[in-house]
C-alpha cells in the first residue's frame, strides 16, 4: 500500500490531476498506520504483517 501511495502520488503530480494525488496521500498513510501497528506487534485484521 505505501508503494501504490507513493506511486499515485507521484503520477498525480507529474499529470496534474489532484484526485490522484488525494487518494494517493490517503493510502500513503492507511499502509503506514497498518506498517506501524504491524511493526509493533498488533495484529490488524487477523494478519501481523501487511507487505
Amino acid at each position: 500500500m505505501i508503494i501504490f501511495g507513493v506511486v499515485l502520488i507521484i503520477i498525480g503530480a507529474l499529470a496534474k490531476i489532484p484526485i490522484l494525488y488525494s487518494i494517493g496521500v490517503v493510502v500513503l498513510v492507511v499502509g503506514l498506520v497498518l506498517w506501524v501497528l504491524g511493526a509493533m506487534g498488533h495484529a490488524v485484521k487477523g494478519r501481523r504483517h501487511f507487505f
